[in-house]
């Protein structure tokens, strides 16, 4: 079986080779051979689709990017893409994600999602400003509706404090959250695979209200609770996700509060931490629906 994994040209830091390596690593201990492709090699490459036979066609594509545009084109011309275009796409911008995951019934923090504006937006008579605050009070979580690694997740205290981070954000769509005071700089981190939990961690920083380890925060090896098990799963069940990492908070009483999902999880980091190798049963997964789609096929025809 040979599958493509495409990347992002420009991304080559260590960071992501590491997790390029291991899917290719997996691929190979399974007798796949998983051929790295980048973005733009392939736009340009496939922009003419007459000229497919220039490429060996892929019985799938491992998309470990974000470029939505070449996901959504290449499911047009009929390749079977892990995670889906739409799934990578409701998952790269928090804002789908928080208003999906609310029509399903899942708990998320309290959470209003930023108008649409343009430039020389005057916040200090902005009407809605008051609003949010009246909503959600102090101090209260602003997020960039595109981010990665906690980066563009801000923690504000006051209304001078909000006033000056939207100016500096312009036009960026962003959301505002309640802040879990009870989940300050910890959470948990499961990644889901076909449905199931395969492994997770618990990160914590005390120095920061964000768990996440490119910011400084710890992790070590966790047992998640049935309910927390069950709010991952749902959550990419709801999204259509083949296999994510979900951020879960901890709420009230330890209730689990659904964070972040990540379409393309780093898994490095919990692979240091537990010894579990999830590139390993995404592999597995595809390999799984693969060959499962082929044989319904088969039966189909008959």
């Amino acid at each position: 079986m040979t599958g493509w994994l495409v990347v992002n040209h420009f991304v080559k830091s260590k960071k992501f080779m590491e997790i390029f390596n291991m899917l290719q690593e997996a691929a190979e201990r399974q007798q796949v051979n998983l051929i790295k492709k980048t973005n733009v090699e392939l736009m340009c490459g496939l922009f003419d689709y007459d000229n497919i036979s220039i490429f060996e066609k892929p019985s799938f594509i491992l998309f470990w990017d974000k470029d939505i545009r070449l996901a959504n084109f290449l499911e047009e011309k009929g390749f079977r893409l892990f995670n889906t275009a739409s799934a990578i796409e409701i998952c790269d911008d928090k804002s789908l994600s928080h208003i999906k995951l609310s029509q399903q019934g899942i708990k998320t923090p309290k959470t209003i999602v930023s108008p649409k504006i343009y430039w020389d937006v005057d916040y200090e008579k902005e009407e809605y400003i008051d609003m949010v605050i009246e909503t959600l009070g102090f101090p209260l979580i602003v997020k960039e509706c595109f981010g990665s690694f906690g980066r563009q997740v801000y923690l504000v205290q006051n209304k001078d404090e909000l006033i000056e981070l939207l100016k500096s954000l312009g036009v960026r769509p962003i959301l505002f959250q309640e802040f879990i005071e009870s989940s300050k700089g910890r959470d948990v981190r499961i990644h889901i695979v076909g449905g199931k939990m395969v492994t997770s961690m618990y990160r914590y920083n005390d120095n920061d209200f964000r768990a996440n380890i490119t910011n400084g925060g710890k992790m070590k090896e966790y047992t998640p609770t049935d309910a927390q098990i069950e709010l991952a799963v749902k959550v990419c069940d709801a999204l259509g996700l083949d296999f994510a990492g979900v951020d879960i908070l901890f709420g009230e009483n330890d209730e689990p509060v659904f964070c972040e999902v990540n379409s393309n999880a780093h898994f490095k980091n919990i692979y240091d931490c537990t010894g579990v190798n999830v590139a390993d049963y995404i592999i597995r997964h595809i390999i799984d629906e693969i060959n499962g789609f082929n044989l319904n096929m088969k039966l189909y025809a008959n």
